[in-house]
């Protein structure tokens, strides 16, 4: 499975760079909640609270400017995911301290914690490439964005 399964264009966004309101922690989760709302058709104001729980238990910025909130709700069928680019950088409490410019969310069905490993592996093993997250978080629209992660994924099974 590839990650552009999981992630449409339209749950993808870029924060623009000049943006006089840039997000904080709260706000971005928010953002990442009403667009994983649209894929699932659950309640945004629900996804929201399951990405807040995980982040209560931990931040979920694993360094280098990424962050993969994720969580789990029984009535979804497969893995969703969302992705929120913020080139101005979020606070978010990242284990290095950096602001985050990198936000990858994901959502699962809650008996399929397995997948939902392996899904949250493979993000991270895709943001591990510096060179690719500058083309991220420098990338001039949601759909170029998409397509970079769709490139990106091209070259892997």
């Amino acid at each position: 499975m590839r990650l552009t399964d999981l992630l449409t264009p339209d749950r993808v966004a870029v924060s623009p760079k000049d943006d006089a309101h840039p997000f904080d922690k709260l706000g971005a989760i928010r953002a990442l909640a009403e667009m994983l709302s649209r894929g699932t058709m659950v309640d945004a104001v629900q996804v929201e609270r399951v990405l807040l729980e995980r982040e209560q238990l931990q931040s979920t910025g694993i360094g280098e400017g990424v962050a993969i909130p994720h969580g789990a709700l029984p009535q979804l069928e497969m893995q969703h995911a969302t992705l929120l680019i913020v080139p101005q950088g979020v606070e978010f409490a990242a284990i290095d301290g950096v602001p985050v410019n990198i936000l990858f969310a994901v959502l699962g069905p809650k008996r399929a914690t397995g997948e939902h490993l392996k899904t949250l592996a493979r993000v991270s093993r895709l943001l591990r490439n510096k060179a690719f997250r500058e083309q991220l978080i420098h990338a001039p629209s949601a759909q170029a964005a998409y397509d970079l992660i769709a490139t990106e994924e091209g070259d892997r099974p």
